[in-house]
């Protein structure tokens, strides 16, 4: 049966969808896993070795055909008789990786590979074997596939920072085996409808963590704008049901306006005297779904922004193009971007802009020479697809495996390997200037300190001071693209662990960590009390003054001998500083007011002041609404009225639930878990723990989830009653490195 909500007419389903994206929760709702799979972005069908064939003699060689032919034959020997979860033979998988490959216009060899991909790990054959049959090229392309399948994914970042360390290697040593790679997690993707839904939601995660952004550092857009598609339906299916049958709904809408501005497009290339062709450009469910989760926009908001791709024949008719189109149409202020006189790290390049166009509508168009749109929509296959000529995108994809390469050796272990990796791999780019004009790429919201780092080592290790755009700045601002930076250095400058809260690049986060761990103890314990102290400033902690218990009961939860061996883990940057006061001022807190037992808390049953405990199911708060459960021999238990525990039992035993009021409880507290969706934990975290304190709140209780795409910190407040709760979040959702706040009304935190 179809929900009500999306039987409901547009306004319902567009509300509906926003409140879905813009309540994000820790864990997706468990009724949409009961969902059936919407239909494909593509349909997956049933590849045979005769439409393979048919793909490939499009563009290679007899002897080619023969060798893929031979491949065939083998891998449909070693795969007799296993069966896929949809029930079809096995073989169908591997022929449709290697019919990817025919369609990205791959080597015989590659497409060998792709055919054989499963055959080392499935049916026991040996490398040796493979290599005297089929050559030691197609041979190694298989080995290294099949090391990557060996060490599966999993939420254990560990796991997956071994996976995808030994993923660089393999591609380090020959980028088709991530191409073969990609093509079997495309297919994957593609039926991934007969999997449960928690292994659907997983292996989605998996994909948009590590394949998506692969995929786009590659270039390959088609692949990335498909996987992304398809994580979406995976993961989030009855999001992107609604938001699909809304996007199919509202391009019917748009065919006059479309029409219109194309029409204006085609005209303006004839006053110009330009030859091109201009291509009305489709937005994808998942773009519409993180602008909207992003910038908190409603459907109608996002999709009211028509996009369109111009191709012309030359470097210079992209810029005649750009001019024609202001002269048509007025330009957004801000909204222009030229990637072909800084191109993007994967390559791309072309025009962006934003124009008003007919009734005021923004429209977006990206204006590229053809050969610009095949790197822009192929990326590294363009290299095949000249038939192994030696190409720029190669340069740079060569280029950036080896920046991959160079942050694993100066990594300490894999997950923090992984965590600068994440760094440089998934957040846009920006693009700033030397004062020489030179152009340098960091992620999005990178700082001097980044770029420092980006240059040379020793500048980062030794920035002193800097100017941007010829003005005095912190080095822990943040940069916008199109800067220009300059940085001043000091023999005596060196890096603190407080630039780790601030810096955004894989490099220089894991140069900053290699500097610290290199310190003498008794400089680390320096640099540790300084941090210490200097954090402290504002509060009313004195670092000098705190007994020895608190001190010996932090060293006993960190397991050190010492106080100074805990000035040195801050010192060196293994231990967070604003998390370290935080501790002290709980433990100091502890001391001062002990917390009174929730088993006093007092309320009002039909007159009767009765002593009941909370429920840890909702964290009914002083001043909520509430009803109370009382069962023989368990005595009373306070809900907040809308507690979906008390709605179901009070269904089912509603003799045993009664409304109730709060009784006068004198000075008892209360505890609440809220969540804070940040711009980046660690600056977050003191800012944060201070702004509770204002307000004459604490934080018992402090988690912070594994997760550099979407920082977030999860906190149990104890408070006095409702107001001063709502004063909190209030005060909390001033920050500039807060989002998000919401308090979570169902937890076991």
């Amino acid at each position: 049966m179809v929900p009500k909500h999306l039987r409901a007419g547009a306004t319902d389903i567009v509300a509906s969808i926003r409140q879905s994206v813009l309540k994000e929760t820790a864990h997706p709702a468990t009724n949409e896993d009961t969902l059936p799979l919407v239909t494909p972005t593509r349909k997956a069908g049933i590849a045979t070795a005769a439409s393979l064939i048919e793909l490939c003699q499009s563009y290679l060689s007899h002897s080619d055909i023969e060798q893929i032919r031979a491949a065939y034959r083998y891998a449909d020997d070693a795969h007799l008789g296993q069966i896929r979860k949809s029930g079809e033979p096995y073989i169908t998988h591997p022929i449709a990786v290697a019919s990817i490959l025919a369609e990205w216009h791959l080597d015989a060899p590659t497409i060998q590979a792709g055919l054989m991909h499963d055959v080392l790990e499935d049916t026991g054959t040996s490398k040796i074997e493979l290599a005297k049959l089929f050559g030691m090229t197609t041979a190694d392309i298989v080995d290294g596939v099949s090391k990557l399948d060996k060490l599966k994914f999993s939420s254990n970042e560990l796991a997956q920072a071994e996976s995808f360390k030994k993923m660089l290697l393999a591609m380090s040593k020959d980028i088709r085996v991530i191409l073969v790679k990609l093509a079997d997690r495309l297919h994957n993707m593609r039926t991934l409808g007969v999997m449960r839904p928690e292994k659907r939601r997983r292996i989605a995660k998996e994909t948009l963590d590590v394949y998506v952004p692969m995929a786009h550092h590659l270039g390959i857009n088609h692949a990335f704008r498909e996987l992304q598609e398809l994580c979406l339906q995976n993961y989030h299916p009855r999001r992107y049901e609604v938001l699909h049958r809304e996007l199919i709904a509202a391009r019917k809408n748009r065919k006059p306006a479309l029409e219109k501005i194309l029409n204006d497009t085609k005209r303006m290339f004839a006053t110009a005297n330009i030859r091109g062709r201009v291509l009305g450009r489709e937005k994808t469910c998942y773009g519409i779904y993180t602008q909207m989760k992003i910038k908190k926009l409603s459907f109608s908001e996002v999709f009211d922004i028509y996009g369109f791709r111009v191709i012309v024949s030359t470097r210079e008719d992209c810029y005649r193009t750009l001019g024609a189109l202001h002269m048509m149409y007025k330009p957004v202020n801000g909204r222009f971007k030229d990637f072909i006189a800084i191109p993007k790290s994967n390559g791309y390049q072309g025009l962006h802009t934003t124009v008003i166009g007919p009734q005021g509508t923004p429209v977006e168009f990206q204006i590229r020479t053809e050969k610009m749109n095949d790197i822009a929509e192929q990326g590294i296959l363009v290299h095949w697809l000249n038939r192994g000529q030696e190409s720029e995108i190669q340069t740079l994809t060569h280029a950036w495996l080896q920046s991959l390469l160079d942050l694993q050796q100066r990594s300490s272990n894999s997950s923090e390997f992984y965590e600068n990796i994440k760094a440089d791999l998934f957040p846009d780019r920006i693009y700033v200037f030397t004062p020489k004009g030179k152009i340098v790429s960091l992620p999005q919201d990178s700082t001097p300190i980044d770029f420092a780092y980006q240059i040379h080592t020793d500048l980062g290790n030794h920035i002193r001071s800097c100017r941007v755009n010829g003005k005095v700045q912190e080095p822990t601002m943040r940069l916008q693209n199109g800067d220009m930076v300059e940085i001043n250095t000091s023999s005596t400058a060196h890096p603190t662990p407080d630039w780790l809260d601030y810096v955004k690049s894989g490099k220089a986060r894991a140069e900053i960590r290699q500097y610290l761990r290199g310190l003498d103890f008794d400089t680390a314990v320096r640099i540790g009390r300084e941090q210490l102290e200097m954090h402290a400033i504002g509060t009313d902690l004195k670092i000098d003054e705190l007994p020895d218990e608190i001190w010996n009961a932090v060293m006993r939860e960190m397991q050190l001998p010492s106080r100074a061996s805990l000035f040195a883990e801050a010192g060196s940057g293994r231990a967070n500083t604003a998390m370290l006061l935080h501790r002290i001022q709980a433990l100091l807190d502890d001391q001062k007011e002990p917390v009174e037992e929730a088993q006093s808390v007092h309320v009002i049953v039909n007159g009767t002041k009765t002593r009941a405990q909370l429920a840890r199911c909702c964290h009914p708060v002083w001043g909520d609404e509430i009803c109370v459960y009382e069962r023989a021999g368990h005595g009373v238990t306070i809900h907040r009225a809308t507690c979906s525990h008390a709605q179901r039992s009070g269904t089912n035993n509603a003799d045993q639930w009664e409304t109730a009021q709060w009784a006068d409880n004198g000075n008892l507290h209360f505890t609440t878990p809220m969540d804070l969706k940040v711009t980046n934990d660690r600056v977050a975290i003191l800012e944060v723990t201070r702004t509770v304190a204002q307000e004459g709140a604490s934080i018992v209780g402090l988690n912070i989830p594994d997760d550099r795409n979407n920082p977030e910190l999860q906190l149990l407040v104890q408070v006095d009653n409702r107001i001063q709760l709502m004063r909190v979040m209030r005060a909390l959702k001033q920050l500039k490195t807060v989002k998000a706040v919401n308090r979570r009304f169902e937890s076991s935190f």
